[in-house]
């Protein structure tokens, strides 16, 4: 399995972005998806997960109500949709999938991971 992100970059504050998650080697519907982040000097951060089954999503509290993951089952891509981006929005951003079943908000939870992509918000 293997996952590749795109869609990172530079933004202004306020700005938006979307990030695409290519997965390749076995079907998005066979895993639950999420996105994390990563600043410098801190923890990767849970950010958004889909489940598998349901299509049902849950998002950590420090983005809710501004980004929204989804899937495409044709293409096989994940997205994340980030609005109203702030500076502390500025961090690497990781796709994961998770082939267990049972939902996960903790990035030991997910068995398969992107190389992440780069998001700097500034004004």
């Amino acid at each position: 399995v293997e996952l590749v992100e795109s869609g990172g970059g530079w933004v202004q504050t306020g700005g938006s972005l979307r990030l695409s998650c290519q997965v390749s080697g076995w079907k998005i519907i066979d895993f639950d998806m999420a996105w994390f982040r990563q600043a410098p000097g801190k923890e990767r951060e849970f950010l958004a997960r889909l489940s598998r089954t349901s299509g049902t999503t849950f998002y950590a509290d420090s983005v809710k109500g501004r980004f929204a993951i989804d899937r495409d089952f044709v293409r096989n891509l994940a997205y994340l949709t980030m609005d109203k981006l702030g500076t502390e929005d500025t961090a690497t951003y990781y796709c994961a999938a998770r082939e267990r079943l049972g939902l996960s908000t903790m990035a030991v939870g997910y068995d398969h991971w992107g190389q992440g992509t780069q998001v700097t918000v500034s004004s």
